[in-house]
C-alpha cells in the first residue's frame, strides 16, 4: 500500500532555510509525477512545486527561485529544498504523488504533513 511521510519541518526566522523529505514506501517515485502542497489556516491548498520522472519541474509563482524540489530514485524520496522564507511561508506542507508518469489528474496519494513556520 502507498504510503507517504514528511519530515523536517520546523521552526525557522525569515531569510532561513529548511529542507523537506518525503519517503514513499509502496510505490517507486521514478514512475510517476510528484509534487508539494501547502496550506496555511483558512486559506486554499496550493500546489508549489512538482516533478516528473524526467526531473522536470514546475513551480507556483510564489516560492518560484526560493525552493527546489528534487528526488532521489534510488532512496525513493522526494525533497523540497527551502531558501529565503518568509513569514507567508508558514504552512502545512504535504507531499503527494499522482498515478501517472506526467504532472496532471487527480492527486491520489499524500503525506500526512510537516509544518513549517517562519518568524520575522
Amino acid at each position: 500500500q502507498v504510503q507517504l511521510v514528511e519530515s523536517g519541518g520546523g521552526s525557522v526566522q525569515a531569510g532561513g532555510s529548511l529542507r523537506l523529505s518525503c519517503v514513499i514506501s509502496g510505490y517507486a517515485v521514478s514512475q510517476s509525477c510528484m509534487g508539494w502542497f501547502r496550506q496555511a489556516p483558512g486559506k486554499e491548498r496550493e500546489r508549489i512545486a512538482v516533478i516528473d520522472s524526467r526531473d522536470s519541474t514546475g513551480y507556483a509563482d510564489s516560492v518560484k527561485a526560493r525552493f527546489t524540489i528534487s528526488k532521489d530514485n534510488a532512496k525513493n524520496t522526494l525533497y523540497l529544498q527551502m531558501n529565503s522564507l518568509k513569514p507567508e511561508d508558514t504552512a502545512m506542507y504535504y507531499c503527494a504523488a499522482l498515478n501517472r508518469p506526467w504532472c496532471s489528474g487527480t492527486w491520489p496519494y499524500w503525506g500526512q504533513g510537516t509544518q513549517v513556520t517562519v518568524s520575522s
